[in-house]
């Protein structure tokens, strides 16, 4: 296998506080220590991080259908906990990004795919919330770019009770490894 990079998608407090208007709560709190000692074992290993999340303007048409969340540069959409003062301390570091997004698919409309292909990826591990929704259709999207794809079952979480099923599919449909 090639090159890695793990992507850590919509971990937002409007996603994982408890006060959050779309939130996961407790389960995508869990999921936290995970995360960043993933997080830090790529780093040490010299591979990208990439922190992609939603940032919707004010009157997004997506709040046709969702609560209000993840308004750009609001506390709402800021990282949550651990995780932003974990960012602050890496952000500069080279290894780590930030790609805001305004679809569930991190590689729509952004310049994900071309990135990681300039820094020779072939391969994206995917946590983060949530998991029958954005993560699910990032790895579809990492897919369509003709990226491998892996999905870390104890750094993902969701609010609905499809999880496992989303990530059996994407094993099936998208050949996604299922990382335990």
């Amino acid at each position: 296998m090639g090159n890695e990079a793990l992507l850590i998608v919509d971990m937002s407090n409007d996603f994982v506080a408890d006060e959050g208007t779309l939130t996961v709560g407790k389960g995508a709190q869990e999921i936290v220590p995970y995360i960043l000692s993933l997080a830090d074992r790529f780093l040490a290993e010299g591979k990208i991080v990439v922190v992609t999340m939603d940032a919707h303007e004010e009157n997004d048409p997506h709040f046709d259908l969702w609560p209000v969340h993840n308004v750009a540069g609001t506390k709402g959409q800021q990282l949550y906990g651990e995780l932003h003062e974990w960012f602050l301390q890496q952000k500069n570091s080279g290894k780590v990004w930030y790609i805001p997004k305004t679809n569930y698919n991190a590689f729509f409309k952004t310049p994900l795919a071309d990135q990681l292909r300039k820094a020779d990826i072939d391969t994206v591990h995917v946590v983060g919330v949530c998991t029958d929704i954005c993560n699910y259709q990032t790895i579809a999207g990492a897919n369509a770019e003709g990226f491998h794809t892996k999905i870390h079952k104890r750094g993902a979480a969701t609010f609905t009770d499809l999880g496992e099923t989303f990530i059996n599919h994407m094993k099936l449909c998208f050949h996604t490894e299922i990382i335990e």
